[in-house]
């Protein structure tokens, strides 16, 4: 049986894939990566949020509201499978414009949108999914961005890191259940800052608001920035990220470090990343869950 007969070879072509972008460069690196393995993909920009960058690519530009057109450009394509990459906000109700796609979905989104975040990331993936495009993870496209055990820069972690890492671990696990965010800031058994609807590096840098106000009194560096994904979380739809903004972040705050589960979190612009760290006097430690 030949390719054309939908034979074996059939199976090792790629389906074409989009990606659709949140914001900062984190999407640009995964679409990097898939045309450096040989795909192209196809990059579908969100107004407001997605980099203007990736018009590198070929792309589509969509309001959110505009569920018709982006199945439209999804099916011209013949796309296969998506990833969904990049921090998005949640849109206001009030102000969004919707296509007829929308329209016809209306009560199905009106229902996820007042589920917490990984009950709405589920529920939009199914839509999808239910138009024939598989949702894969960014690290089944980028693998390399994957973080390891160990070290990223030239700080290792002491014992009383190690003591705070496991702190906040065990909080993360405990607050799961409540769907809240994906990092804490910790230190001495204390915990700093829980992320909520904020983002990581709102939180750190409200940690950083703490210390200069004098709420939060610690001499020198202090406390452990610590970030996993929630129990249960599909990781195809929101694996937790850091970037070069992150350890910039920890340092104005004055933490010791980033430590974060390996295997399950994504480090873009890991270079960078172990530079600024070494630059600021900070670890970044990728740890066993």
């Amino acid at each position: 049986m030949n390719a054309a007969a939908g034979g074996p070879a059939d199976a090792a072509v790629p389906l074409p894939l989009a990606v659709l972008c949140g914001a900062g460069a984190f999407p640009l690196e995964v679409a990097a990566d898939a045309r450096s393995a040989g795909r192209e993909p196809f990059l579908i920009g969100v107004v407001g949020s997605s980099d203007p960058a990736i018009e590198a690519y070929p792309h589509v530009w969509l309001r959110i509201g505009e569920v018709g057109k982006l199945f439209t450009a999804l099916k011209e394509r013949a796309i296969g499978e998506m990833v969904i990459v990049g921090a998005m906000s949640r849109p206001d109700f009030a102000d969004l414009r919707l296509d007829w796609g929308a329209v016809k979905r209306a009560a199905e989104l009106a229902q996820l949108f007042r589920r917490g975040d990984n009950g709405l990331l589920i529920g939009l993936a199914a839509i999808i999914e239910r138009q024939g495009v598989r949702i894969v993870g960014a690290h089944e496209i980028a693998p390399r961005l994957v973080a390891s055990v160990g070290p990223f820069g030239a700080r290792d972690v002491s014992r009383d890191d190690e003591a705070d890492i496991v702190f906040g671990r065990d909080l993360l696990e405990a607050l799961s259940p409540f769907d809240s965010g994906q990092a804490v800031v910790v230190g001495a058994g204390r915990a700093f800052a829980i992320e909520a609807a904020e983002g990581t590096d709102a939180m750190v840098a409200r940690v950083a608001d703490l210390r200069a106000s004098g709420r939060l009194r610690r001499k020198g560096p202090a406390g452990v920035l610590v970030k996993a994904p929630k129990r249960g979380q599909d990781l195809r739809l929101d694996m937790p990220a850091i970037g070069a903004e992150t350890i910039l972040g920890a340092a104005r705050a004055q933490l010791r470090g980033v430590a974060i589960a390996a295997g399950r979190v994504l480090v873009v612009e890991r270079e960078r990343c172990a530079r600024e760290a070494d630059a600021a006097g900070l670890f970044v430690y990728g740890f066993q869950s």
